[in-house]
């Protein structure tokens, strides 16, 4: 596609969808809903089919040789599909928050003023890889009465047009506009200049994907922008810890799945407590392949207290050996995505907020203890969008915390922060009731 005609394709979206929008802020939230759980029973009849053009996605990423956890970020499974499909469901059972009024106080003038909750208008979703997020941006959409215009990333279009068109008929059957979701047709590159500068028809942008990604659209957008750059997530074990908790919960931070930006990346340890906790951790990690890359202090307690190998992993030992690096001070800041993580001791829970604040993407950070002051300081004193307390940083999404889908997560600090759900697709406006009231 040539430029005049990607210029013509997104100002023909951008038009159809402030049209959509308007339509879609009208709707009542029954014909919403009734639309969320047409795609859910959609998606649920539609395994099969979504099978083949998913697996031309994932042929193509390989053969172009991308990274399996990349690749592995492009797959539809029946189980993936199932959770998009209880996503809808989950948000079509929410309580509608448009029309909401809040704060309404009375004046000495004697008008009563307050905010009502009212639909963004039009967002613009530009994403890479997981084609799932389609649906979980259709679906908050929809429930927070939006209008959006969706461009994944070229490695998952077949994926990305064969769900979009699920959506469509979910809205065809609710009486709803289709174009209220649109999915952009090309993979050209310009699309996404395009639709980043039409503040005429597009109200927000939400980018989701890699850093270069993000610095792109954050630098030459010209509508706001909801944002994270990237995920470098920490777990602090602290002392006093339960040494077994603390080892369960790490251990599913970092190894569950290591390609969602809500996986650990970086690991601190208490001092008081690293001779007991890192030779068990790092027994793990090794038996998974996990890279260490450690602190001097680290690395003198997982070289020099090594535990006794389980029965199934005889080279355990031998494996931490190997697989125990030197950090260098770039790894403090890295986001891997990749069975790689950074390992520091540090004297307590001054300096783990201290190093989180300083090298944490404010995205999530975990303090696994039993001290009650310090996890009530590690609330109050990390600056990130989702502090945690003897939690799995891998909690932190949309759909566990029961938005029931998320649009993103913005590490920003205005209007929505965390897991971008349907109040994150929202506005307020001042609202103002008299009875013939003047200003004197």
């Amino acid at each position: 596609m040539n430029a005049p005609n990607v210029a013509d394709t997104m100002h023909t979206l951008g038009l159809q969808a402030r049209q959509a929008s308007r339509a879609m802020a009208r709707a009542p939230a029954a014909t919403r809903n009734a639309a969320l759980r047409t795609l859910a029973r959609l998606l649920r009849e539609n395994v099969p089919a979504l099978q083949a053009p998913n697996e031309r996605d994932l042929a193509r990423a390989r053969e172009a040789g991308l990274a399996e956890p990349m690749v592995d970020r492009l797959k539809l499974t029946p189980k993936i599909i199932e959770t998009c499909a209880e996503g809808c469901e989950q948000l079509a059972a929410m309580p509608d928050v448009i029309g909401d009024i809040v704060g309404m106080k009375q004046q000495p003038s004697g008008i009563r003023v307050g905010q009502m909750r009212v639909p963004i208008g039009v967002f613009g979703m530009i994403y890479e890889s997981r084609p799932n997020v389609t649906i979980e941006a259709a679906s908050l959409s929809i429930k927070s009465g939006n209008a959006c215009i969706l461009r994944g990333g070229s490695e998952a279009i077949d994926s990305n047009k064969a769900l979009a068109a699920l959506v469509q008929q979910a809205l065809e059957s609710a009486g709803l506009p289709r174009e209220a979701v649109q999915l952009v047709p090309t993979t050209d590159r310009a699309a996404v200049g395009q639709l980043i500068a039409m503040p005429e028809f597009v109200d927000v942008i939400i980018p989701r994907g890699g850093k270069g990604l993000i610095e792109r659209i954050s630098a030459e957008a010209k509508v706001p922008v909801i944002k994270h750059l990237d995920g470098n997530c920490h777990t602090y074990v602290d002392d006093p810890c339960d040494l077994d908790l603390a080892v369960k919960v790490t251990d599913n931070a970092k190894t569950q799945k290591y390609s969602p930006c809500n996986a650990t990346e970086s690991l601190l340890v208490a001092r008081g407590v690293a001779t007991q906790f890192l030779p068990r951790i790092g027994a793990l990690f090794a038996a998974k392949g996990v890279e260490m890359r450690c602190d001097a202090e680290a690395t003198d307690i997982l070289k020099q207290n090594q535990p006794p190998a389980p029965a199934s992993q005889a080279q355990t030992a031998i494996d931490i050996e190997a697989l125990v690096k030197p950090a260098q001070d770039a790894d403090w800041s890295e986001e891997y995505l990749a069975p790689i993580i950074s390992i520091k001791v540090v004297a307590g829970v001054d300096e783990a907020i201290a190093h989180i604040n300083r090298y944490s993407s404010h995205h999530t950070d975990a303090i696994l203890t039993t001290d009650h002051v310090h996890a009530q300081r590690f609330l109050r004193e990390v600056d990130s969008a989702s502090v945690m307390v003897n939690a799995s940083t891998r909690f932190a999404d949309g759909f566990e915390y029961g938005l029931g889908a998320e649009i993103g997560i913005s590490t920003d600090k205005f209007h929505a922060r965390g897991p971008v759900g349907i109040e994150g697709l929202t506005s307020l406006k001042w609202i103002v009731l008299g009875e013939g009231e003047v200003r004197g």
